[in-house]
């Protein structure tokens, strides 16, 4: 095998959709490997948020008179994530949210996003009834069977 045979097998590799060519010839043995390219890999993020979550609602009811604090834990259904993700409560950073409190919703009317894996999964509401906290802030990341919201069913 002389150097141009060699310089052929290589730009056939190079081209092909292949990983590894082996040849062999009487006393002569040749491998060649191709390397796929390295991707960079996002840096991993840790989040704790069960801690944050549970510091963040009660600042604001210690800060209200005792009255409404006791109003603070509504009865209705709860609305849990169905996936682990980032909650968003609107569709772009610069759109309406989906739902405010007050809001009637009924079933099917989509409540929120929770972006997992760069997917964007709608969170539609599985009752009808009248939005009355929503539990979780925009951008922040939620667990599997998190509560997000209640809805007041009648």
């Amino acid at each position: 095998m002389d150097l141009d045979h060699l310089r052929e097998i290589l730009d056939l590799v190079a081209e092909a959709d292949v990983s590894e060519v082996e040849i062999e010839e009487e006393d002569l043995r040749v491998v060649i490997r191709k390397h796929a390219p390295v991707a960079a890999m996002p840096p991993q993020v840790t989040y704790t948020t069960a801690p944050t979550a549970a510091a963040a609602p009660s600042a604001p009811a210690a800060a209200e008179p005792a009255t409404p604090a006791a109003a603070s834990a509504p009865t209705g259904t709860e609305v849990h994530a169905p996936i682990v993700g980032t909650y968003y409560a609107a569709s772009s950073p610069d759109s309406d949210p989906f739902i405010k409190v007050g809001d009637r919703v009924s079933t099917g009317d989509v409540l929120c996003i929770i972006e997992a894996m760069k997917l964007m999964n709608e969170i539609e509401s599985e009752v009808s009834g009248t939005v009355v906290q929503i539990l979780v802030e925009n951008g922040t990341p939620v667990e599997f069977d998190q509560p997000l919201f209640i809805i007041d069913p009648s």
